[in-house]
């Protein structure tokens, strides 16, 4: 199906909440969970998701639901999660891809990478504009989901900081929050140049949130999500 032709399919209003909802999960999601999020019936869900299936914008599978197995366990259940392809339109058609391609190509040849970092972190204080560096955890994933990063939070597999329950004041003995990002939009670039890339994202976020607020961005890359991680600054906490 042409990308053009994928896009659309997201017209319709409950298809888009459908999508918008699994895609937010980063996992699997049955059609009884799909259906209640978005306020519809099962059956109206169930269409939808496997039309959003059948587009190439959501991949689908089958499996328990219950997490048991062997006789009583019931039958699989039809799950969804987000595509991994990356649908684009533009009209004129424009290659902006190959030409970051190339760019980074070159720079990572050249070993720009020291220019190309302070760039971005110049660009990123730009983007900031007049505003103060970001005040916590909660106004640091409000900025990064306007970009585009899909931020959520999750406990830290770093010792907590006393003091510190991801923000200032908190519970010293629960553990710390990180924000996470389920997408990177430099994923395509990033993928063939991760070095020159990644630190670039790096750069961009902190120039973006502000290296001297209550948050800091950190390098912490897993699979199938953005290279950076943003935490409470640990000089906010002392």
């Amino acid at each position: 199906m042409e990308d053009i032709d994928a896009i659309a399919v997201l017209q319709d209003p409950v298809r888009r909440r459908l999508y918008e909802y699994v895609a937010a999960q980063g996992r699997e999601v049955g059609r009884n969970e799909a259906a209640e999020a978005a306020g519809v019936a099962r059956t109206l869900a169930a269409h939808h998701l496997d039309r959003l299936a059948e587009a190439g914008l959501l991949e689908s599978g089958s499996r328990r639901l219950t997490g048991r197995s062997g006789p009583g366990a019931g039958r699989p259940a039809k799950v969804y999660t987000r595509a991994k392809g990356e649908r684009s339109v533009s009209l004129p058609a424009r290659d902006y891809r190959t030409a970051a391609e190339l760019l980074a190509e070159a720079a990572e040849l050249a070993g720009l990478d020291t220019g190309l970092r302070a760039a971005a972190r110049r660009r990123g204080e730009a983007l900031r504009g007049a505003a103060a560096p970001c005040g916590g955890l909660a106004e640091a994933m409000a900025t990064l989901a306007a970009r585009g990063y899909e931020p959520h939070l999750e406990p830290s597999v770093e010792p907590p900081v006393e003091g510190s329950e991801g923000e200032p004041g908190g519970d010293a003995d629960a553990p710390a929050s990180v924000i996470r990002m389920r997408n990177c939009p430099f994923h395509a670039v990033a993928e063939r140049f991760p070095p020159l890339v990644c630190g670039m994202n790096l750069a961009l976020l902190e120039g973006l949130l502000g290296a001297d607020g209550s948050v800091r961005a950190r390098m912490d890359a897993r699979p199938g999500e953005c290279c950076v991680v943003v935490a409470a600054s640990k000089n906010n906490l002392d």
